[in-house]
This record gives C-alpha cells, structure tokens and sequence, in this order.
C-alpha cells in the first residue's frame, strides 16, 4: 500500500499537538501536528501505541509504513528526517520514549 492508504488506516491524531522522543531523559525531536508532520505524527503516535515506544522493531514497521517516501528518503538522506531518525534506530539498536502533547 502507498503512504497515503496506509495513514487512512492509523487512528486519528486531532487530539494531539504533538509528539516529544526522549532519549536519555531529553526531548530529541518533536513531531508537531502541523502540514507536513500529521502523517508523521499519526505513523510514530500508531508505533507508540503498538510498541509502547520507538523501539528498532518500531522503527522498521515505521519505515514500512512510510512506504514510496521511505525509498525516496533513502536515496536523499537529510529530505525526510522522521524516516531518517527511524532507520537510524534500526541500524543502531536505540529506542526512543514517546511523550504525547495532547491539544488544547
């Protein structure tokens, strides 16, 4: 499935602001609910809930779930950060707590 028909699929994020990773008790990313960050917020809110946190298995399902961007972010590493952090938890075994900010 494409990037687009796997987000139809996830639940809903309108009830958040964003997202905080955590990494050694400090915040190293946020994922805002802004355009251009709600696929990537409901694809790392959906791996929370699944995983309890952005683990390496986490990841690769977020990767698999990012799809065509997934090849794109690849081939041009920096174009596509939340794709980036995800295959570097793969590649390095780290896992990222989740913190959700939810709206007002």
């Amino acid at each position: 499935m494409s990037f687009a028909d796997n987000i139809k699929h996830l639940p809903g994020v309108s009830h958040l602001a964003a997202l905080q990773l955590i990494e050694g008790g400090q915040v190293v990313a946020t994922i805002e609910h802004k355009p251009g960050q709600v696929g990537s917020l409901a694809i790392y809110n959906h791996l929370a809930q699944i995983f309890g946190a952005i683990t390496p298995q986490a990841a690769h399902k977020g990767i698999e779930l990012y799809a065509e961007h997934a090849e794109e972010a690849r081939a041009n590493p920096g174009k596509h950060p939340n794709i980036d952090r995800l295959v570097k938890l793969v590649d390095e075994g780290r896992t990222l707590r989740v913190k959700h900010v939810f709206a007002a």
